[in-house]
């Protein structure tokens, strides 16, 4: 357990970093900051420790890159004596994951639980931050690094009526330590986005009546997942090196998928029986793999049509109302747009008995009512409504946080027209503070493990840099913050992601700025720059 936290700041001995949340990032923030013999704090606003696996976990909660791939490759041993159950970890297995590498690297003691950092304020006379959590304690320190997430802040639609709902409400992104029984009960579920797909199923399976309110379709591949036999097992540690190697270099971060060498092949260029066979084969296999299995659909519209054309045809096929079938098809931006949900029966699921699918694009939610939900065409009676209504993604975990310079000029303010970063770690304005996966980076688009453990490792290698030649200061210079973002966004326009109203793009959440956030140039394309930046001594940085 977290020591009991100490009292006014004049109370608290400054350190040399203060984390900000304890997900896989921040936990392993804390153990490679300790092992360069930074002093480091830890503040994680829930009970124990997981990030997204500690509030995650509603039914069906599962990670949609294969587990081999999301887990931490910085230590051996970890790798060898962890066995991975099944080929898509679920949230159980994953926050028992967190809680052991917690455990053995003895990690919570610099962990203070319950505990909600409120403010970071940067001070230019002695060059640290003071930061502030919700029980009033301060505690100053030289760094901050922002371990915060990126699907970490739930957002829950402004409803009208929402607070006369006699009935029960949950949110996917919060859902009870305890679980909830939804035998017998009429349940509504607003949202069909991965936590949606995940959840569907299983409510559908102990409710009396589930009523799907659709939002906008999306398109969903079938996980197949599977127990991960020993044998499997046994094999892989015998070449993680090698494996962790591919990872490294692959385009997002994850090896397990592929099946077949990098594809060299637009899907235009060969006839409709080949593609056909190999969508085939890779459909019947699960996971994302089918994603990558032509060099062009996420830059060649012709080409992302022959995929998106096969999984609504899929649809079509599993779903036997063709009325329902239709409605479930996205048919208004490219596949892949926006993310692609990995599913256990989802649309098997409609053609359920209990379960009714409800298009609110052609019938509006207009009010949250005492006994449900009440479209433009009908009213819908419920006795529990779920809320998998996404993330404020990628800014909103960093946002939370009243972050302000010496000037009082406060990041929420800088970033008003969207996210401006250096490589995503660092934001000009904003003085010995990183963010870890951040927008502008590969985040999102990644495997988030082997991205998150490359910008941990990189900020501690900066910081040691910085303690070995008696520099107490870094800021990401303005200019090479505008040539990032701008390098960033010309890559984003060479794609069909612009296309799709996503959360990629923030459009998910009202007034938000549309600008694509996630950096699409690839993981081993952004480690290569990135790690040449360091080995420039930090070029693009002012350092002082």
């Amino acid at each position: 357990m977290s020591e009991p936290a100490a009292g006014p700041s004049h109370d608290r001995p400054p350190v040399d970093v203060v984390v900000v949340g304890a997900g896989f990032a921040g936990l392993y923030a804390l153990h490679k900051l300790r092992e360069n013999d930074f002093t480091v704090r830890v503040f994680e606003a829930g009970s124990g420790v997981g990030g997204t696996w500690f509030w995650n976990r509603y039914p069906g909660a599962r990670c949609d890159v294969e587990s081999v791939d999301y887990s931490y490759a910085f230590s051996e041993d970890l790798q060898q004596d962890w066995a991975w159950s099944q080929r898509y970890a679920s949230q159980p297995e994953l926050l028992r994951y967190l809680n052991h590498v917690a455990d053995r690297f003895h990690l919570r003691e610099d962990i203070e639980f319950d505990t909600v950092v409120t403010s970071a304020v940067f001070n230019e006379n002695d060059t640290m931050w003071t930061v502030t959590t919700d029980k009033g304690a301060e505690v100053r320190s030289r760094f901050v690094v922002m371990a915060t997430g990126s699907l970490s802040t739930a957002r829950t639609p402004d409803f009208e009526g929402v607070e006369s709902f006699t009935g029960v409400t949950y949110h996917t992104g919060n859902w009870p330590v305890e679980g909830v029984d939804f035998t017998n009960k009429r349940v509504g579920v607003i949202g069909t986005g991965s936590s949606g797909t995940q959840a569907i199923p299983i409510i559908a399976e102990q409710a009396k009546a589930l009523t799907v309110f659709q939002r906008t379709p999306n398109f969903s591949l079938p996980a197949r997942n599977a127990d991960l036999s020993e044998e499997f097992l046994t094999e892989l540690k015998e070449r993680y090196p090698q494996y962790r190697k591919h990872e490294r270099e692959d385009g997002h971060g994850g090896y397990a998928g592929r099946l077949r060498p990098t594809p060299t092949q637009s899907a235009t260029e060969v006839d409709d029986a080949e593609r056909t066979a190999l969508f085939e084969e890779l459909w019947d296999r699960g996971g994302g793999s089918i994603m990558t299995a032509y060099k062009d659909f996420a830059t060649n519209a012709d080409a992302n049509a022959t995929l998106a054309d096969f999984v609504r045809g899929k649809i079509r096929q599993i779903v036997k109302d063709p009325a329902v079938a239709e409605r479930l098809m996205p048919t208004d931006y490219p596949i892949g747009t926006k993310r692609v949900c990995l599913d256990t029966n989802y649309y098997d699921t409609y053609n359920r008995d209990n379960v009714t699918l409800v298009d609110v694009r052609k019938t509006p939610i207009e009010r949250i009512t005492e006994g449900g939900i009440q479209t433009s065409e009908a009213e819908y009676p419920l006795d529990a409504i779920v809320f998998a209504t996404g993330f404020d993604a990628m800014t909103g975990s960093f946002l939370k946080v009243d972050i302000r310079n010496a000037s009082g000029t406060r990041m929420r303010e800088e970033w008003s027209a969207g996210p401006r970063t250096y490589l995503g770690l660092s934001v000009h304005g904003l003085p010995n503070l990183f963010l870890v996966a951040g927008p502008g980076s590969p985040s999102v688009l990644s495997n988030m493990v082997g991205s998150i453990e490359f910008h941990v490792e990189w900020i501690a290698d900066c910081l040691t840099y910085l303690r070995d030649n008696n520099l107490e200061r870094i800021e990401a210079g303005l200019g090479a913050q505008n040539d990032w973002v701008d390098h960033a966004n010309e890559v984003a326009n060479l794609t069909l992601f612009p296309r799709a109203a996503s959360w990629y793009m923030g459009a998910n959440v009202p007034g938000k700025p549309r600008v694509f956030m996630p950096y699409i140039g690839g993981v081993s394309r952004y480690r290569q720059r990135a790690s040449e930046v360091a080995e420039k001594h930090y070029e693009g940085f002012e350092l002082s």
